[in-house]
């Protein structure tokens, strides 16, 4: 193998159950399971941030495309009273507050918060119930749905009660996250999910939008493939900035953008080739400025129905950003996330829907897997890249015009984009099963019970002759919401059965008595390091001082008093610019190496 430079990186391996050793000086670019960039460096310069950031808006809007898209094909032509475009630019909007709050003081991880696909699912419910007439069949007193094509179908104004309904379900989902979250509930659930509840839903999340990512890609599979081959080719050279100093250091940059670089020459390549176009259901005349505001249109609407669906989208988007808040801080090599940034974190997320639902979206902001994925694949993450992200979706929610030139990135890109981004989710579940003992036979009936009924249930009722009918339709929707809801399904089986099928800690992969797939690293960490991680978490300090004045049932808010402190004693202030990762603003590559080379 040949030597690296001078001043190369210096890398740390991870995964591994033994002591951490030290490594001989590889280039970044050689080790892909070392450390992310940005954890030896520090922040990324505002040149590369701003790029960064650029990279995560385009993963943003594959899902924006699909989730909106799949929702307005389900209406008829003109069915719609306001512009697409609009649509886009208040999620987008909400996206962007979100991601803000989220990452200031929610859970504090760089976590970039989009329009998830668990929204969708009962979106789509409930306007498909507005589509057709019903017929009964014979002997089960079960409804066939018949799509409605006569002189008394459903017109203009209740496609747009629908929507209305479906907003009113995105704020109710809202408010019931905002409410398990002041309670300290997902800090309660949390540290008993380990490695069996996680890989699981790891692995149905990344295989959940498969057939959204062939739908898109099947519109052009040439496009597609050569996004994936660009993705993947790109020549793996560090660049050097152009500096006298001896300390300067190598950016892996065709790394660090091997989501932009491919989306902008596959973009300009079908430009030229004329196989650029933009889906009729999102091509609209859109203003070049607008400022959301909530009843832009109308007032959501708060029918029982829409309470239902409100209920399948909040549990299905907690359980998804629970993951994603585990998955982020593997990636980025923190320990587990204590139980006050979870129900922070969540509350947070609770009010960005709330903001989507008042202006009128039919999508909620989650916390985004393939946002995450991409943190994976480009092995970098930053607040100060999440910071930008949310200050660029606001910018472009204010002009729809902006926001409809996401729509020309031609659908195999976007497909592409999605399928990458969920191929590393979907990995990382499957990397997460040597935590545990996976040749027990306990963990083997789990894991697969888990995923397969996960995967099974939702087609079985997509496929189904005859919808699901108790009689009440609210509790019909509910019922469908739920039970098509793959990540919910895994993230409930494998609750129930990891916390109820007896094992010990170690068979469970909690050897240590840590409720989290961090064991073996938290180990491994020094205690300086491993304070300064554990600190990342922590509200900021100014916020901190306002923690003695809250209602006494809210300090589950609050990181408790002995962890809150440094060595000395008292509360220490995260840096606001300051990486996630141990040793994240330290100088690179100076002391920071010397101290690898230490270990």
């Amino acid at each position: 193998m040949s030597r690296s430079p001078p001043n190369a990186i210096q890398l740390r391996s991870v995964g591994s159950q033994s002591t951490m050793a030290s490594l001989p000086q590889l280039s970044a670019v050689q080790n892909p399971s070392s450390h992310s960039w940005t954890s030896l460096c520090g922040s990324p310069p505002w040149g590369l941030s701003c790029l960064l950031a650029l990279q995560h808006i385009l993963v943003l809007a594959s899902l924006l495309c699909a989730s909106h898209l799949l929702l307005l094909q389900s209406l008829p032509a003109g069915g719609l009273s306001s512009s697409p475009a609009q649509l886009l630019a208040s999620s987008l909007f909400s996206c962007g507050v979100s991601t803000a709050l989220q990452t200031w003081m929610g859970s504090r991880l760089p976590l970039i918060q989009a329009p998830s696909l668990e929204f969708l699912i009962p979106g789509l419910v409930l306007t498909s119930q507005k589509l057709p007439l019903t017929t009964r069949t014979p002997g089960n007193s079960s409804l066939v749905l018949r799509l409605c094509g006569g002189p008394g179908c459903h017109g203009l104004e209740l496609w747009n009660t629908s929507l209305r309904e479906v907003s009113g379900a995105v704020v109710v989902s809202g408010l019931l996250q905002v409410t398990l979250g002041l309670f300290g509930g997902p800090g309660h659930l949390f540290p008993h999910c380990g490695p069996l509840v996680l890989a699981p839903s790891l692995i149905v999340a990344g295989l959940s939008a498969h057939r959204e990512v062939a739908l898109f890609c099947s519109a052009h599979w040439g496009l597609a493939s050569l996004y994936h081959l660009g993705s993947r080719l790109l020549p793996p050279h560090p660049w050097r900035p152009a500096s006298t100093s001896p300390t300067h250091t190598h950016i892996p940059v065709f790394r660090l953008l091997s989501v932009l670089i491919p989306v902008a020459c596959v973009w300009v390549i079908s430009a030229l080739l004329g196989l650029s176009i933009v889906p009729r259901e999102l091509s609209a005349e859109a203003p070049w400025f607008w400022l959301p505001h909530p009843a832009e249109w109308d007032w959501p609407l708060l029918t029982p129905r829409a309470l239902a669906a409100g209920i399948s989208m909040a549990l299905a988007a907690s359980t998804s950003s629970l993951g994603c808040y585990a998955l982020c801080g593997q990636l980025l090599h923190l320990p587990s996330p204590p139980p006050h940034a979870c129900s922070r974190g969540l509350s947070l997320e609770g009010l960005g829907s709330v903001l989507a639902g008042l202006l009128g979206s039919p999508m909620g902001t989650a916390s985004s897997f393939p946002n995450v994925g991409t943190v994976s694949l480009l092995q970098a993450g930053s607040r100060r890249v999440a910071h930008l992200v949310g200050l660029l979706c606001v910018a472009l929610g204010l002009s729809p015009r902006l926001v409809q030139l996401l729509t020309t990135i031609p659908l195999p890109v976007l497909g592409g984009v999605l399928g990458v981004t969920q191929a590393v989710v979907l990995s990382t579940g499957f990397s997460s099963f040597h935590l545990a003992d996976i040749d027990s036979g306990r963990n083997v009936f789990i894991v697969g019970f888990s995923i397969f009924m996960a995967l099974l249930l939702p087609r079985w009722f997509r496929e189904a002759p005859v919808l699901l009918s108790t009689g009440w339709s609210p509790l019909d929707v509910l019922l469908r919401s739920l039970l098509t809801e793959p990540i919910f399904l895994a993230g409930l089986l494998g609750f129930f059965l990891e916390n109820t099928i007896p094992g010990t800690q170690l068979e469970r992969g909690l050897g240590q008595g840590l409720p989290s797939s961090f064991t073996a690293q938290e180990v491994r960490m020094p205690q300086k390091s491993k304070e300064k991680a554990t600190q990342e978490y922590e509200l900021p300090f100014s916020i901190q001082n306002l923690c003695p004045c809250i209602p006494q049932p809210l300090h589950c808010l609050c990181p408790l008093p002995e962890d809150s402190g440094n060595e000395e004693g008292g509360p220490s202030e995260p840096g606001e610019t300051a990486d996630l990762l141990p040793g994240f603003g330290e100088q690179c590559p100076g002391s920071s190496r010397e101290e690898l080379r230490s270990q």
